[in-house]
């Protein structure tokens, strides 16, 4: 008799606290009502431990009510980041318990919410990348990944943050997330005008895209094929390797990303410059001629060339490779901005010398010689700093340097000319 007692004296509890958290729960509803958010998670925080035990329905009605408590006050810019953080939490904490339970009576708003902190968090990370804060911004692209794992585009681009944000442990831990995952990236996207706005629309599926422009309500459709980025993902992992001074293990990222993306040429590039870092000419040398013997008239691959090689002081061999992109693509800027560049870095030890030299007659003979060298140096990079000048006039630090050097071999006509147009 005694144990009956018992068990009534439980059921009578279970139905106290249930009616306690309901009238907690409508308490809490009435707030949110009346925009008071952040009186609604106080009476919800306050029965936090009434949940525990209460029945799936009640659960999931007072994860519905915090997470819209929460979502309202990051609507309103109150702690933003924390209250979109917690409502989304609040709304996956309901769609695990309704699927427990077999009944989805808020699971559809709930779903639509989380897309809606999804959108909010992408948006939210690309403004802080744009004010340099990368750190803040990959944290929210982490986050919109975890509300939606099956959109592993936000891993990468969370990854690759995190790599601006030179937090290399982070980046290298994601990186290692999409190898897992086989995460290519390849995709086509598929895009439209919107007649209405005249604003180009996006669509998931091309049957989508096609059905709207078949209505008449949009317009100039076009598809958009983005390439498999598994070589960046193992280039950057070879690269973050290399800022943490493991050489071995970025040769390894570097060859396993070579035999999983064979056709990719930039790997080649990569796998180049780990040898020349560690003074392996040798095989340095045996890649380069493997890179271009697989794309003889890529000018971006030979660019990169020149740009390693004079990296490593090659100079006649980059020279080589600048003017080649030249001759390939005219009009391709950085192949004479870096050519001119290049050139001018001799200055600094003509000078050098020059301010060693002594008031003999010795002295003052390679005094003269020296001078001619370095106006001899200027005459040579005048056709591209005045080429790339030409290509873009509206950078100011090609020009400045035509200017110097107009200077420098009082060129005074060119000068006051270039000078008028900046």
């Amino acid at each position: 008799m005694k144990s009956r007692y018992v068990i009534i004296a439980s059921a009578l509890f279970l139905s106290v606290a249930s009616i306690a958290q309901k009238n907690e729960i409508k308490a809490a509803e009435k707030a949110l009502k009346a925009g008071k958010s952040d009186e609604a998670i106080t009476i919800l925080t306050g029965a936090e431990y009434l949940s525990v035990n209460a029945p799936d329905a009640e659960k999931a009605q007072f994860l519905f009510v915090k997470g819209n408590a929460h979502l309202d006050l990051a609507n309103k810019n109150i702690e933003t980041d924390k209250n979109l953080s917690l409502a989304a939490k609040s709304y996956k904490d309901l769609l695990d318990a309704e699927k427990a339970s077999g009944k989805a009576k808020y699971s559809t708003q709930a779903a639509a919410s989380i897309a809606e902190i999804k959108g909010k968090l992408i948006n939210s990370a690309i403004e802080d990348t744009k004010a340099n804060k990368d750190a803040e911004g990959a944290k929210k692209l982490y986050e919109a990944y975890l509300l939606e794992k099956k959109d592993t585009l936000n891993l990468y681009y969370a990854a690759s943050t995190y790599v601006n944000a030179k937090d290399y442990d982070t980046a290298l831990k994601l990186y290692e997330e999409l190898k897992v995952l086989n995460f290519s990236g390849k995709a086509t996207y598929y895009y439209a005008v919107n007649k209405v706005n005249s604003q180009e629309d996006y669509f998931t599926t091309a049957a989508d895209r096609d059905r709207l422009v078949k209505m008449g309500t949009h317009e100039k459709p076009r598809n958009e094929s983005v390439p498999s980025k598994r070589g960046e993902i193992y280039k950057n992992v070879a690269l973050i390797y290399v800022q943490q001074g493991k050489m071995d293990l970025a040769k390894k990222a570097v060859s396993d990303a070579r035999k999983a993306n064979p056709d990719d040429t930039s790997l080649i590039l990569t796998e180049a410059n780990l040898y020349l870092e560690s003074k392996d000419m040798d095989t340095y040398k045996k890649l380069v001629s493997e890179a271009l013997q697989k794309n003889p008239n890529d000018v971006d691959l030979i660019f990169n060339l020149g740009v390693v090689s004079a990296q490593s002081k090659n100079y006649s061999e980059a020279e080589k490779f600048y003017t080649k992109v030249m001759e390939l693509d005219p009009k391709y800027i950085n192949a004479y901005i870096n050519m001119a560049a290049m050139k001018l870095d001799d200055e600094k030890v003509i000078i050098d010398e020059m301010n060693k030299l002594g008031t003999s007659a010795d002295d003052m003979k390679r005094y003269n010689v020296l001078k001619k060298k370095r106006e001899d140096l200027f005459r040579s990079t005048i056709p591209y700093l005045e080429k790339a000048v030409a290509l873009d006039p509206k950078n100011v630090d090609v020009a400045k340097t035509l200017l110097n050097v107009y200077s420098a071999l009082e060129m005074t006509t060119e000068y006051k000319a270039l000078k008028a147009k900046m």
